[in-house]
């Protein structure tokens, strides 16, 4: 009997029939989804793509790997532009060339045909994230606890998944957090230190880090701990389901927010479509009106280049706005 071990990928990362023409080929491509692409969002945006690029070959009659051609590429290329925005076109040549690259050194391919293609252009100086001012955002906060209409906060007190959403929204407003890094936390991952609440956010990349805490964060913090009473399970997550569906307290999911923060924004009576990566941009741009500085927002937010902090600068909006007012018809 044979006891040699069969690697075989799951369902979600099959790759399609033209990057398998080979054993050698189908194990090199199944490396490079598993071992070189460790973020699980682009795992899937790259499989995408990859397979989205196998579909328009096959459409086209080109069934062999090693007879893609630049020219091939750049007319898939072309062909995405009248269907996709600038960036998802970029993301897929992006793919395109970090596979074939990897299929050149493992020698499955003598050159890269996404190498010489070149992708549209796209210049973008101010984000499209849909952003709260201020006074929106502290309605927001304050709308979840409040008691319902002709009712005292004593006859009608916050329920534990009320602390829960306001503490899960603070975190992203005042540390500038990603909705994965928050939803990630665990118990311990709140903590004093200098007689100060700090947070511990473990970013993509497997990069952690820490922020202290604004006063108002650590009273909301603070109330949803005591309420939840799970200061005793350090190595819990911190933002947790109520278990009513399923029978089991497990860590919220992105869906879960972004239901959450819908619902949320509805009853507060918040016209404008938000989203997760709303609370980063409003944090961001909150700061900075304050008289905070760029250099310190993007220490904050964890970005490696302040040019992406300044995507989340909507500033400007108020004063377009204050002009646009001064046309006096």
């Amino acid at each position: 009997m044979s006891t040699a071990i069969i690697v075989a990928p799951a369902p979600a990362l099959l790759t399609p029939q033209l990057f398998t023409p080979t054993a050698k080929a189908a194990k090199r491509v199944l490396e490079f989804f598993t071992a070189q692409v460790n973020n699980d969002h682009t795992r899937k945006a790259y499989l995408n793509a990859t397979r989205r690029f196998a579909a328009w070959c096959e459409a086209h009659g080109l069934h062999d790997l090693v007879a893609v051609q630049p020219v091939h590429v750049a007319a898939f290329v072309k062909a995405l532009e009248g269907q996709f925005a600038p960036p998802t076109v970029k993301q897929h040549l992006a793919a395109l060339r970090m596979l074939f690259d990897w299929l050149v050194t493992g020698q499955v391919m003598e050159t890269n045909p996404a190498h010489a293609v070149r992708g549209p252009k796209y210049v973008v100086k101010k984000g499209k994230t849909p952003v709260l001012d201020s006074k929106e955002a502290r309605t927001l906060l304050d709308s979840i606890i409040a008691p319902k209409e002709g009712r005292t906060p004593e006859t009608d007190p916050p329920t534990l998944q009320d602390l829960r959403d306001r503490a899960l929204i603070g975190v992203m407003v005042y540390t500038f957090a990603r909705v994965n890094a928050v939803i990630r936390m665990q118990v311990k991952d709140y903590f004093t230190q200098g007689r100060r609440g700090w947070v511990r956010l473990h970013e993509k990349g497997g990069n952690e880090h820490e922020v202290p805490c604004h006063h108002t964060l650590e009273q909301i913090l603070d109330d949803y701990i005591a309420a939840a009473g799970i200061a005793g399970d350090p190595d819990g997550p911190l933002f947790r389901s109520t278990g009513r569906k399923t029978g089991e307290v497990q860590a919220l999911w992105q869906q879960d927010v972004y239901r959450m923060i819908q619902r949320r924004a509805a009853a507060a009576g918040i016209a404008t479509k938000i989203g997760n990566h709303t609370f980063r941009a409003t944090g961001i741009t909150a700061y900075l009106k304050n008289k905070g500085t760029l250099e310190h927002a993007q220490t904050i937010a964890n970005h490696a280049s302040p040019r992406t902090t300044k995507l989340y600068d909507r500033r400007s909006d108020e004063i377009s706005l204050d002009e646009v007012e001064k046309i006096s018809i």
